[in-house]
């Protein structure tokens, strides 16, 4: 049976059973799993990186991890926790200092904006890189007030996983595919209508005058398609 925890021992809180000298492992152990933290959410990519640098991200797992543990458990000393802080802060600044003035570093760690959309057509090769699926594409869009990809300029993911999204003039915006979900939806894989259809997967609009039998699309090789939406 365990001995009973002795309340307010002042040993116990601040070091509990270990030498003095093992908070020199503790910081070993921060600096250890902040690169660990650091490599695991740079290789996750954006999509899991929303609203938060990576930097702010490692920051705020590993001192919630620190600020918890002492918290609940009685072996978990409070100055294992302030080395913790100290460490954590420590490689936060260091590393965001260097990144501030590499930009290869930065570049490497956080990435670099890139291009998915181009004068209303999906830059396929640019977006199959990206930890960005479809349907979260489409609802970025939608968010910023987008019905159809003519109506997109340029659209660029940003470092942080945000989308910025730059429109056509009213006056130059041309026929795109509908990314409102009932229009989308409507998948044909056969033309039957004559008329202007947009690829499901690229956005380019074709004119199919006649019908056709399962058209490919000459940009991507898809042959999934949808009636385009007009202005």
């Amino acid at each position: 049976m365990p001995d009973p925890v002795d309340p307010f021992d002042i040993q116990r809180i601040l070091i509990d059973q270990f030498p003095w000298t093992y908070l020199g492992e503790v910081a070993f152990r921060t600096v250890f799993m902040f690169l660990v933290l650091l490599t695991a959410l740079t290789i996750s990519g954006k999509r899991e990186v929303r609203q938060l640098s990576i930097y702010e991200l490692v920051l705020v797992i590993g001192l919630g991890s620190a600020a918890g543990d002492p918290m609940f458990y009685h072996d978990v000393p409070l100055s294992s926790a302030v080395v913790v802080f100290v460490v954590m802060m420590s490689c936060y600044k260091l590393a965001t200092y260097i990144s501030d003035r590499n930009k290869r570093i930065s570049e490497i760690i956080e990435g670099k904006p890139v291009y998915v959309i181009e004068d209303g057509r999906i830059l396929i090769d640019n977006f199959d890189r990206e930890d960005l699926g479809i349907d979260e594409l489409f609802s970025d869009l939608r968010t910023a007030g987008i019905e159809q990809l003519g109506q997109v300029r340029v659209a660029i993911l940003e470092p942080s996983g945000q989308l910025s999204v730059f429109q056509f003039e009213p006056s130059a915006v041309r026929e795109g595919l509908p990314i409102l979900p009932k229009l989308y939806d409507r998948r044909v894989d056969q033309i039957q209508t004559p008329g202007q259809y947009a690829c499901r997967c690229c956005g380019s609009v074709m004119t199919f005058n006649e019908p056709t039998e399962k058209p490919v699309c000459p940009r991507c090789q898809q042959s999934s398609w949808v009636l385009s939406s007009k202005p």
